[in-house]
């Protein structure tokens, strides 16, 4: 990507030295890095925390739980205005803040992301505007170890996420390492899907399909809910593709390979491919997020069109 010299957002929070507002550091595993993980002891201290704080961990983590696909689902359209949103209040800081130093790596990935958000704001600014509505930027907020958000307690573990009470991504910038380590898709462009991807979250909440969902889901069955999950990340996919588009239309940041980067990474982080990877064999009724195949073929969608009306994931016959 041609990132270098382009704008940088204002609307990024560093709390990285924060140590999630407990008043202590998160633990970030062994040298440099996560280690091998929290493990299982470690996941039901998170879980404990946040449940204490009368957090329900499905809001960050989005489900796991069986999936379907026989299921008949509501007119979700994409409406042509947006609706008046709610302004949720936002978890004060406790604690004293424990401060890290940041690395030059850090900075540089910092400056990044804050390129890429920009670059979303001006993508996102002029469709909304195009479709007689008005886009307000998000905040992207960047942690380390734990943070907490409108959404409750958000872990590095649980990976980037978008918080629709307070309409802010959090990311881990450490999750880009396991990005490329962990899941095999390396180069910016895989790190601009992902906050791509979190934006998408984001024009959801905006043009009220996020709440049309939560309601529905609230009146469903854990298997129905789950399926429908699939559809909202998928479009989210979609939204990603999009912004792709017009920022290589608009912008020429987009190098050659830079969508192939972008594709292994929505690839990567497929349903049945993280599970072959960490069981050793695929379930599909208990995808959430969607196969590595819809993944891709979705952002595709998106990326080859430039138009909202191609990512109505929800009256799909197929995805």
């Amino acid at each position: 990507m041609r990132w270098r010299g382009e704008r940088e957002s204002e609307n990024v929070e560093d709390r990285r030295g924060e140590g999630g507002g407990f008043g202590f550091p998160f633990p970030r595993g062994g040298s440099g890095g996560r280690g091998g993980g929290i493990g299982i002891i470690g996941l039901l201290v998170i879980l404990g925390l946040m449940f204490f704080f009368g957090v329900d961990p499905r809001v960050i983590m989005q489900g796991g739980g069986p999936g379907g696909d026989q299921t008949t689902f509501p007119d979700i359209r994409l409406p042509q205005s947006r609706p008046d949103a709610t302004n949720f209040p936002v978890p004060g800081q406790q604690g004293p803040p424990v401060q890290r130093p940041q690395t030059t790596s850090e900075d540089d990935l910092k400056r990044f992301v804050s390129v890429v958000l920009a670059d979303t704001e001006d993508v996102w600014r002029d469709l909304f505007t195009r479709y007689g509505a008005r886009y307000n930027d998000p905040k992207l907020v960047l942690f380390s170890g734990g943070v907490r958000s409108a959404c409750g307690v958000g872990m590095a573990q649980m990976g980037p996420f978008y918080c629709p009470y307070d309409e802010k991504i959090y990311i881990d910038l450490d999750f880009y390492e396991e990005l490329k380590n962990r899941f095999h898709a390396p180069g910016d462009m895989a790190q601009a899907y992902v906050i791509a991807h979190e934006i998408g979250h984001h024009v959801q909440k905006l043009l009220g399909i996020a709440d049309q969902v939560e309601a529905l889901k609230q009146r469903m069955g854990q298997e129905q809910a789950n399926a429908l999950q699939v559809r909202m990340e998928l479009q989210a996919d979609c939204f990603a593709g999009i912004w792709a588009n017009h920022a290589e239309e608009t912008k020429n940041i987009i190098e050659p390979g830079d969508i192939e980067e972008a594709l292994n990474a929505a690839s990567a982080i497929g349903d049945d491919r993280i599970q072959r990877q960490t069981q050793g064999w695929v379930v599909p009724d208990a995808f959430t997020h969607g196969s590595s195949k819809q993944r891709v073929g979705w952002f595709t969608r998106g990326y080859e069109s430039g138009k909202l009306e191609v990512c109505d994931t929800f009256n799909a016959d197929e995805l």
